[in-house]
């Protein structure tokens, strides 16, 4: 009994659809290896951020184009594995178009360490040039297996009451 290999299959694989049919389970197995890995790592990295704001009319000034807001943002920790808040980074933008960036340490002079399932909360402000305006932004972690993640935070509304509908 004799076998040959043949080049000529109409597949371009030099080993015929058996190899074309073999190299594509295999990439399919290599791709849902990756996706799982990617949605692990999702699951055990995980930081919901909530945000509520308010205007501080008493701190403001329309005069002089200076509105001032609060805002109290929530931090949850909804992965499997205690993640540290290391940096933040803020794009905040006015209503006339004027941004500017703000990074630093952590957040109101802490980084907290959020174990899962514990919740960090805290208050802060800025001041914008115009009666409304957003924000958006990051935080950076460090979870305490050593992996860095970014986590964003989705851009909100600052608003001085019954300006917007």
């Amino acid at each position: 009994m004799r076998f040959e290999i043949s080049e000529n299959s109409g597949t371009g694989f030099p080993f015929g659809w058996y190899s074309a049919a073999l190299i594509w389970w295999l990439l399919a197995v290599t791709l849902k290896i990756v996706w799982n890995m990617a949605m692990e790592n999702e699951q055990k990295y995980s930081i919901k951020v909530e945000v509520r704001t308010i205007y501080l009319p008493d701190q403001s000034d329309a005069e002089t184009e200076r509105y001032v807001f609060a805002y109290t943002i929530t931090i949850n920790n909804t992965g499997s594995v205690a993640s540290q808040l290391v940096s933040r980074h803020w794009i905040i933008t006015s209503g006339d178009g004027v941004t500017r960036e703000v990074r630093g340490l952590g957040v109101v002079g802490e980084q907290p360490l959020l174990k899962p399932g514990e919740t960090f909360e805290y208050t802060s402000g800025t001041s914008i040039s115009s009666i409304a305006g957003s924000m958006k932004g990051s935080y950076q972690m460090v979870a305490e297996d050593g992996f860095h993640f970014s986590v964003e935070i989705p851009e909100f509304i600052l608003s001085v009451p019954r300006v917007l509908h």
